[in-house]
């Protein structure tokens, strides 16, 4: 199992570690409910190292990122980020991403320059599906192993940060970045994005200054802040209705099922599955991506099935955790056509019980 370069930091502080996608990373620190809490009202911060990063750069890099991506390449500007998803050719998805137009100082004329941020538990996997296509005059660096990220997150990020460095902080737009000298490390790349709802900011450094990034932001601190695991960041992003890659989307479901018909841009010339979801977009789809609430304190789990209230199956589960903001238990599940109104009433199947469930527009949670 692979550590990052703060391991030892969260043993020391008293984490919770278990395995994900391959990394002995922090699950919680001093409680979910408290590191989410933190999030939401304050600032946390988490160690997300274990992601994967892959810099595309040529004269014909676009050209390959517009096959392989879901998302208009051809729009973002040199500071911008998108998120996106890499289709299949069966209409699924081989994972979602976000990808980031970078300054072209280190290329060569007509080059553009981009990087990619993949899962964790997708590294190799989406490398290799990249790589088969790259057909272009494209060249593809895997910098996962030298690159190590914390996402800053919360409404006091910048109070949090802005001693820190002189870029002004607040002139980032969300899904825009910079690169910049942070607590004396230069060329750190600040992402104004973050996967909480709660605004802040993603770092992503060379590995071997991360301990030193971490320590300058724990060290007497403009304002409190907290270490924050994956266990919460689960529920901060469940809280929004993001999607968790393996759960709530996969290599058998579509964007516009899933709900990212938004980075899904069919009149472009050409991507992987465009045929398909051109038709999904014409035709309509037969199961949907839903939130929904429940009055029941049991927590829905994946892969419980949803019925509809004759006891007909009709959908899955795909996440399902207590809402530590709202104090419900909440979910996302895939239902046939017909049940995705909000207000519509399903059953959540647990064991032998039927658990009745309200379909909600997501965000569940409206932050601010």
């Amino acid at each position: 199992m692979k550590n990052t370069p703060l391991t030892t930091i969260h043993e020391a502080l008293g984490a919770k570690m278990a395995g994900f996608a391959g990394y002995n990373m922090p699950i919680s620190y001093q409680g979910i409910k408290d590191e989410h809490a933190a999030v939401r009202e304050k600032v946390g911060v988490f160690d997300v190292s274990h992601m994967g990063e892959f810099i595309v750069r040529g004269k014909e890099a676009i050209d390959l990122l517009q096959l392989v991506t879901s998302n208009d390449v051809s729009k973002l500007k040199i500071g911008d980020a998108q998120y996106s998803c890499l289709p299949n050719k069966s209409g699924g998805i081989v994972d979602d991403l976000l990808v980031y137009r970078l300054a072209e100082d280190n290329c060569s004329e007509g080059e553009q320059a981009y990087m990619l941020v993949v899962n964790a538990s997708n590294i190799e996997k989406d490398w290799n599906w990249i790589a088969d296509h790259n057909t272009f005059d494209a060249k593809m660096i895997n910098i996962s192993d030298q690159t190590g990220l914390l996402a800053v997150q919360g409404p006091q990020a910048i109070a949090l940060l802005q001693p820190l460095t002189a870029v002004d902080l607040s002139s980032l737009s969300y899904y825009t970045f910079t690169k910049g000298t942070l607590a004396g490390l230069e060329n750190v790349l600040i992402s104004a994005t973050g996967y909480t709802g709660s605004g802040g900011f993603e770092l992503y450094i060379n590995s071997d200054q991360l301990l030193a990034l971490w320590e300058a932001i724990f060290t007497n601190p403009a304002v409190p802040v907290t270490p924050v695991g994956l266990g919460a960041r689960d529920t901060l992003r469940l809280e929004m209705g993001y999607c968790l890659y393996g759960n709530d989307i996969n290599d058998t479901t579509s964007p516009i099922e899933a709900g990212l018909g938004w980075i899904t841009k069919t009149k472009k010339d050409h991507f992987n599955s465009i045929e398909i979801f051109r038709a999904h977009r014409t035709n309509g789809i037969d199961k949907k991506l839903v939130g929904f609430t429940l009055s029941d304190r049991r927590v829905p789990r994946h892969g419980y099935k949803i019925e509809d209230e004759e006891g007909n199956v009709i959908g899955e589960v795909t996440s399902g955790t207590q809402s530590p903001s709202l104090n419900i238990p909440i979910g996302m599940g895939y239902v046939k056509k017909g049940f995705d109104q909000p207000g519509t009433t399903v059953m959540i199947v647990v064991g032998k019980k039927r658990l009745p469930a309200v379909v909600t527009k997501t965000p569940f949670y409206k932050v601010g």
